[in-house]
């Protein structure tokens, strides 16, 4: 009987507990079906003053108010979810979806009154950190080899001074460009 890899194991476990749940998830965003929709807001919650309405209905109102917002985050989950799947993209779809999940656990912390959905999205969240421990020789390789440098070029202070200055005069030239834009299209109402 071959021995059991228990690394090996727990990944596995990880990823297809992230993958199932987090596909739902994302679908549920798709189809308009997770958050209030304009449309689908409860009746006992459009009489309440906005000011009045519960944390957890009023987040659940905002976040589906823009079905565009939703499908974004709909299919960066089932996206990520979806890598987990296999070896070659399983650190690129954990990589997504740990930034997705921060997002999601700050939102729970800070807007909701009941915290299941808190609970569960720290419980994918710790698989995902998981299966990045699992393969941390493979992440540290990738890091290594974008970080280094095969070689430094030497430059005088000069050189630098003039790279410097250019630099700079471009950010300048993009910073007015930018506040142009601003100006021109207008800051909106916040």
């Amino acid at each position: 009987m071959n021995k059991i890899n228990y690394r090996e194991t727990i990944e596995i476990v990880c990823r297809l507990y992230v993958f199932f749940f987090l596909t739902a998830y994302g679908l549920g965003k798709v189809i308009g079906a997770q958050f209030y929709t304009p449309d689908l807001i409860p009746s006992e919650i459009e009489t309440i003053p906005i000011s009045q309405i519960p944390n957890f209905e009023l987040a659940w109102i905002f976040m589906g108010r823009s079905y565009g917002y939703m499908l974004f985050i709909g299919i960066g989950e089932i996206l990520g979810a979806f890598m987990l799947l296999f070896n070659r993209t399983k650190l690129i779809g954990s990589f997504i979806l740990i930034t997705i999940m921060i997002n999601v656990i700050v939102f729970d912390i800070f807007f909701l009154d009941k915290y299941g959905a808190l609970a569960s999205a720290i419980l994918y969240f710790i698989m995902l950190l998981i299966i990045l421990y699992i393969n941390k020789t493979k992440i540290m390789k990738a890091i290594k080899a974008l970080t280094s440098f095969d070689e430094i070029e030497k430059t005088s202070i000069k050189e630098k001074a003039v790279k410097f200055s250019f630099v700079l005069l471009i950010i300048l030239v993009v910073f007015a460009f930018n506040q142009f834009l601003v100006s021109w299209i207008g800051y909106g109402k916040g």
